[in-house]
């Protein structure tokens, strides 16, 4: 998922480092290997920099050291964090009084569980460092998660012994641009090896981040092809949030969120729960919005302004996906890759045609029918909601006309109970355009406000989103 744009080496950042006699500190790494510090030795002069490298493989050893976390997951953010804090604060104890007052002191730590062997589990790490930016200055952190692709547990820790060192360079030599940061962990990685989707900048040095936006630059910087927000604001790691649930998403570019995309939702949710197995406590909704057009080109999109989308869904209660999918089929194989559960998408009309265009396969081998292949293979439904006619009646998906070569799929996927249709709650609803609300905000106040949520039309008042002006 990247490219390499560092003409420094893994081994060259690491001696860069060992030879700064100011950078002191400890590496604790648990699950795959002492890998990270194993680049450091190799890179030579690492008693310059290292105080002490540890794993603790054993469950109660692990836990003597950190302690247990909620959950009692051991792959997890809180495990990684509780590392972080108590090797920061023994390596700043034991040697901080003694070593040069120029020194900045840093600690990294990672919990891993790589390729097991005969077992086909799930690999991924938390990695995370925590450093002064300055001598004597309160510590700062760079926390990520990353699932590993790699097939072999010896390739997986070569890979993290790379971006171990990538994470602790970047920190020391990018924090006044995390963007760039961002850019260079993939350093010295082949594509694909790796996602990383999620990052956390957190402390002093940090305060003015915005670590959604920064979120978004993964997905941009070819380092994940999606970023997840929970309704709280807070970015979410897929393979948590999604985990044994039953799944109910919509796309659109929400700009601004309806209570036409609203209703959307609501009755796509009553409709979803009719299935077996499906009720609202093992389900979430996940509003999706994608940074292409249908042709798969990138929009360019500010960050600024998917960000705002996003706190608007959020506010409402719903949880948002950012990605860079332009198909469905390939959206549904993302949700698959965190569960086996039910998963249904809630469309329009006007999408549901779409998905029987024939042009929308262009590049896919198999054409349409690869694409349905790939779009119904297990437990995924479409809910299609009605639109209004020409005359001002409501068409729902049994008027839906495709091509003549076409009709006995659309039958067939029908009669199988794959397509369903979902009701509106109002006729009116049906009359709502985001794009024409969206050309009416930087006028002013006016009937706009009317077709949206009561909360989300006084946000883009009170936030002067979308260009909104009170003149």
């Amino acid at each position: 998922m990247n490219k390499n744009t560092s003409s420094r080496t893994t081994s060259n950042k690491a001696l860069r480092i060992n030879l700064d006699e100011k950078k002191y500190g400890t590496i604790a790494e648990i699950g795959a290997g002492q890998e990270v510090a194993r680049q450091f030795f190799l890179a030579g002069a690492a008693a310059g920099t290292i105080a002490k490298t540890m794993s603790a493989y054993d469950m109660q050893f692990s836990d003597a050291i950190y302690g247990t976390q909620d959950g009692g997951r051991y792959v997890s953010k809180a495990r990684v964090m509780a590392m972080l804090e108590k090797e920061f604060e023994l390596v700043v104890t034991r040697v901080g009084t003694t070593r040069a007052k120029a020194s900045r002191y840093f600690a990294f730590s990672s919990t891993v569980q790589a390729k097991s062997f005969n077992k086909d589990n799930e690999c991924h790490a938390w990695c995370g460092v925590r450093m002064q930016m300055f001598p004597g200055a309160e510590p700062s952190d760079i926390v990520i998660h990353v699932r590993m692709h790699d097939k072999t547990a010896e390739q997986q820790q070569e890979l993290l012994g790379i971006l171990g060192v990538n994470l602790i360079y970047a920190g020391f030599y990018y924090f006044d641009t995390p963007s760039k940061i961002i850019d260079s962990l993939t350093d010295g990685l082949e594509a694909d090896r790796m996602e990383i989707d999620s990052i956390d900048f957190h402390g002093p040095y940090f305060e003015d981040v915005d670590n959604r936006a920064l979120n978004l630059h993964l997905i941009r910087s070819w380092k994940t092809r999606a970023i997840m927000f929970k309704p709280d604001g807070s970015v979410a790691v897929p393979s948590e949030l999604l985990y044994k649930k039953n799944l109910l998403t919509i796309r659109g570019s929400f700009k601004p969120v309806t209570k036409l995309n609203v209703d959307m939702i609501e009755q796509g949710f009553e409709a979803f729960q009719q299935i077996d197995g499906v009720d609202k406590n093992n389900s979430m909704v996940l509003a999706e919005i994608s940074l292409n057009n249908s042709t798969g080109k990138d929009l360019m999109v500010p960050e600024s302004d998917l960000i705002a989308r996003v706190r608007l869904l959020n506010a409402l209660g719903y949880s948002v996906m950012i990605s860079d999918y332009t198909r469905y089929f390939s959206l549904r194989a993302y949700f698959r890759q965190y569960t086996s559960k039910q998963i249904g998408i809630v469309l329009g009309m006007i999408n549901i045609k779409e998905i029987f265009d024939d042009s929308q396969y262009d590049g896919v081998e198999g054409g349409i029918l690869e694409g349905f292949g790939k779009l119904f293979p297990d437990n995924t439904r479409l809910f299609v909601y009605p639109e209004l006619g020409e005359n001002g009646e409501i068409l729902d998906f049994k008027t839906t006309k495709v091509d003549s070569h076409l009709r006995f799929l659309y039958r067939h996927l029908l009669e199988n109970q794959f397509i369903y249709g979902i009701n509106c709650s109002d006729k009116n609803l049906l009359k709502i355009y985001s794009r024409e609300v969206l050309a009416q905000i930087p006028d002013g106040r006016g009937s706009w406000e009317d077709k949206l949520p009561e909360d989300t039309a006084a946000r883009i008042i009170r936030n002067k989103l979308f260009g909104f002006s009170e003149s």
